[in-house]
């Protein structure tokens, strides 16, 4: 189950957006610290999922810096 879902994402403002990618890159960075000290951590699949939340944060961001969002939205009422 993804961290964050992409509505979610949207829905957020700019600036939480960024506060939650500097949350996510911090947890990340630990639990990578932590794999590579040799520890082990409670759940491996985590660092995959703060990977995937990490891209689609980073992806709706450049959709909206670009514009792209408002164009999908006019081309589905079309349809």
């Amino acid at each position: 189950m993804p961290i964050l879902r992409v509505k979610e994402i949207r829905d957020m403002p700019s600036d939480q957006r960024m506060e939650k990618l500097d949350e996510l890159k911090t947890e990340l960075v630990r639990l990578k610290t932590m794999v590579k000290a040799g520890g082990t951590i409670e759940n491996p699949a985590r660092i995959r999922e703060l990977r995937r939340t990490i891209a689609r944060i980073l992806t709706v961001e450049n959709e909206q810096k670009l514009g792209l969002n408002k164009e999908k939205k006019e081309e589905k009422k079309k349809k």
